[in-house]
Parts: C-alpha cells; sequence; structure tokens
C-alpha cells in the first residue's frame, strides 16, 4: 500500500509554489486527502479548477487565527508547514506582521497539530534563519524556535515535530533566475548585486524530497538539510547567457540591504551534533536542560574543527555543469522552446 494512501496531510500555505509541488507528489502517491488552509480564496479557486480533484479539500483562514487552525486540523495524519511571509523588504517594513505570522502562526500550527493527534509536524524554514540579519530571517529562526520548544515538551512524544532549512528555489518566486531570463528575452543587460555572490542550487522537485526524506527518518526535534551544489551569480548569468545564444553586459547593483555575500545552512555549533546521509544532514535537537551550566562553562570541543556549511565552501559548479542543472528545470526548457518557435 502507498504510504500516503489511509493519510490524511494538510499543507498550511498551500497555494504558493511549494504547495502545488507537494500536491502534485502527494497525488502522485495516492495520498488519501489532501488539505489546503490558506487565506487567498482566488488562489485556492484557480487551484481548485485545476486539479478537480475530489481528494482536495480547501480551508480559508489564516495561521494567525488558532481557530482557523484547529477547523482544518482535524483528523490530520501529516502538517506540511509552509505558511510564512517570505519577502525580505516586506518583513522589514512590517516586522510585527512577520512575527505573527511566521513565528506566533507556526506556534498556532504545531498546537493545532498536537491538539489534534497528528504523527508529524514537518516545518518549512531557510538558510536566512542562521545568523539572520533581516527580520524574516529571524521570524523563521524563531519558528524553529518554537518547533525546538514544543519538542522538548514532556508529553509532546505523540506528535513528532521537525524542520527543513533550504535557500532559495531555482525558477520560485523570488529566484533570480526568471529574472535573468525574461532580460535575456529582452536583450538587456543582466543585473546583479555582486557577481561574486555565491547561492545554493536546488530544484523544487530536490526540495521536495528534502521534506519527504524529514518525514520517514524524523525523530523529536530534528533539523534536515539537503546537501546541495552552489555557484557564483556570475556563473549563473554566463550558463543562462550560452543557453539563450545571447551576449549581455552584466551590470553590478551591489548588495541590498538585507542581502548576504555567502548562504549559510548550518552553523558549527549544528555540524558538530550532525548525522551526514549520503544527499542529507540530520542534526539532533540541543537537548540541554534549562541547568544554565551546560550553557556557560561546558563548551564543545570539536568546534574548533569545523567551519560553517555554506555556499562558499560546498561543491562549486563550474558554467557547463550550471547548464546541466539549468536543463533540469521544466521552466527553462518551456523559456528556451519559446526562443526557439520566435526564433
Amino acid at each position: 500500500m502507498p504510504r500516503f494512501s489511509d493519510k490524511c496531510v494538510l499543507v498550511t500555505g498551500g497555494t504558493g509554489s511549494f504547495g502545488h509541488a507537494m500536491v502534485d507528489r502527494l497525488r502522485r502517491e495516492g495520498c488519501g486527502e489532501i488539505r489546503i488552509l490558506s487565506r487567498d480564496e482566488l488562489k485556492q479557486e484557480d487551484m481548485r479548477r485545476r486539479y478537480n480533484d475530489p481528494a482536495l479539500a480547501f480551508y480559508l483562514g489564516d495561521i494567525r487565527n488558532p481557530a482557523a487552525v484547529r477547523r482544518a486540523m482535524r483528523g490530520v495524519d501529516l502538517v506540511f508547514h509552509a505558511a510564512a511571509l517570505k519577502q525580505v523588504p516586506s518583513c522589514e517594513f512590517f516586522p510585527e506582521e512577520a512575527i505573527l505570522t511566521n513565528a506566533l502562526g507556526s506556534r498556532n500550527v504545531i498546537q493545532a497539530a498536537a491538539e489534534a493527534g497528528a504523527s508529524h509536524v514537518v516545518c518549512l524554514s531557510t538558510d536566512k534563519a542562521v545568523y539572520p540579519v533581516n527580520v524574516m530571517g529571524m521570524t523563521k529562526s524563531l519558528m524553529e524556535k518554537v518547533a525546538m520548544a514544543h519538542s522538548r515538551l514532556p508529553d509532546a512524544e505523540q506528535t513528532i515535530v521537525c524542520c527543513v532549512r533550504y535557500g532559495n528555489v531555482m525558477y520560485s518566486r523570488g529566484s533570480v533566475i526568471p529574472l535573468f531570463v525574461e532580460q535575456l528575452r529582452r536583450g538587456a543587460p543582466i543585473t546583479v548585486t555582486e557577481p561574486t555572490m555565491t547561492r545554493f542550487l536546488l530544484s523544487l522537485e530536490s526540495a521536495i524530497d528534502l521534506v519527504l526524506f524529514a518525514f520517514d527518518h524524523a525523530a523529536q526535534g530534528d533539523l534536515f538539510v539537503k546537501k546541495a551544489p552552489a555557484c557564483t551569480v556570475a556563473v549563473l548569468a554566463t550558463a543562462l547567457m550560452e543557453m539563450f545564444g545571447v551576449t549581455v553586459p552584466i551590470e553590478r547593483i551591489g548588495i541590498r540591504h538585507g542581502e548576504k555575500l555567502h548562504e549559510t545552512l548550518l552553523t558549527i555549533e549544528e555540524l558538530t551534533r550532525a548525522e551526514a546521509f549520503p544527499d542529507y544532514y540530520r542534526v539532533r535537537m540541543d537537548g540541554r536542560s534549562l541547568n544554565y551550566e551546560s550553557y556557560l562553562s561546558e563548551g564543545e570541543r570539536d568546534e574548533v574543527l569545523l567551519e560553517d556549511y555554506t555556499s562558499l565552501n560546498t561543491q562549486a559548479l563550474s558554467v557547463p555543469e550550471v547548464k546541466a542543472l539549468l536543463m533540469t528545470l521544466p521552466e527553462i526548457k518551456q523559456a528556451l522552446a519559446q526562443v526557439r518557435t520566435q526564433g
């Protein structure tokens, strides 16, 4: 029997890019019932029309509202928590809104899942939660702390809560790739913040694989990261120019507010307690109690031997390797096909 055939799965924020990809995967695996909780009624209607599948149930509501979350959570077996405010500038200008959704809303989801007796909650986090320099990253870091705090409760065994971290997904909203493609198709210069900036390269399908790996392997309070290659922004721009057969200037505009030169997915401290799989890291929860001695006078002897896991020290891809990876994306194939048709 397929592993989801008798399950009821809730996807919060399920009308976004991740939600669509997760729904596609769950449908392929014969999931019994898929619930979508989001606050955008238009996107829900578009999704309802697109799938036209009685296995999908749509719940209108905001994760800030505990009653709406509890209503959607009744009878749920598994929760994939993707609802969040993700735009860095919006969160910078309205930090209270980011706190209400990313931190307190996540608390509502976890508490409702525990009350409903769900077996697993997988919370989606981001590299921006590591050494955060912007409000979005800070509130995502708080979301992780909320998940870990629940995992430490003495009666938390019934519902396993874990987190996954990944960077920008290629060709998702917020990814620079669609912007570069649009500029190339217009023959405009490619605008880059800093050519030496590095970014992890992860496809949406790989992000779904990470989430399902967490579901399959999580113990209480675990954090999962997928090992991923990276490249500089200059290499990415060059690869796309070669793929589309267009040569345009690369215009440097400077690092924007809240951006980092390199992404970090795991800190040194986390790596000291990480278990390495062939394609993933699993970081066990920091199980120290409120005994302050364990924080103030007991150090980690192995930390000096390690460095953070970043987009600078992971596998660096060359231009041909980036081109090969980009060719796995359906959106790139579609864009190239359109160029050939128009040409």
